[in-house]
């Protein structure tokens, strides 16, 4: 899922204390681990639980232009808020949590992937901070990224709790509704 130079553009926003700079970490970690060249641009409120953050990422596998993502590949909404703020700004799939956003635009309906994170986190792991994990995985699917190379780079990025994060990966990443996206 990238353009015709290789290059891919990935938008990941929600509210701080989800994990969106995390999985941007993993995301890139990836990518260089497989040779690529990557840029990650970070924004987040003055507060970090509850505020709002952004990872952006332009990987390529030859040289990064500009870290800007302008026209996103793949965007991942963890809020209502992130997503109506940069809709437009993505060209590819979106995928969006439905306890989060609970409204998408009627348009490109094809482009939209549910992923119910928050509550399969809820669920399986009785806490939410698995969520993007589960996330992660359905963005691995869904973009066709390197599944065992986004697993190696999950361990190396994230301190603790491996074996949940690790479940909680493999749980999103077989997501039955992602084979019909």
């Amino acid at each position: 899922m990238s353009a015709a130079d290789g290059r891919t553009e990935i938008l990941i926003s929600g509210f701080g204390g989800q994990g969106v700079i995390r999985m941007g970490q993993i995301l890139g970690l990836c990518a260089i681990k497989q040779g690529h060249r990557v840029t990650m641009l970070k924004s987040h409120g003055t507060e970090t639980r509850g505020g709002y953050v952004r990872a952006q990422l332009v990987i390529s596998p030859r040289y990064v232009d500009s870290p800007v993502v302008e026209n996103a590949d793949v965007f991942v909404a963890f809020s209502a808020p992130a997503y109506r703020k940069f809709f437009d700004l993505c060209r590819g799939k979106i995928l969006y949590d439905p306890e989060m956003v609970e409204e998408v635009r009627s348009e490109a309906p094809e482009r939209h992937v549910a992923v119910a994170a928050t509550q399969i986190s809820k669920e399986r792991f009785n806490n939410v901070l698995f969520a993007n994990m589960v996330m992660l995985g359905a963005l691995t699917r869904v973009a066709a990224l390197d599944y065992e190379a986004m697993r190696k780079a999950m361990v190396e990025v994230i301190p603790r709790f491996h074996e949940q994060n690790l479940s909680a990966l493999e749980v999103g990443y077989q997501l039955p509704v992602l084979s019909a996206a």
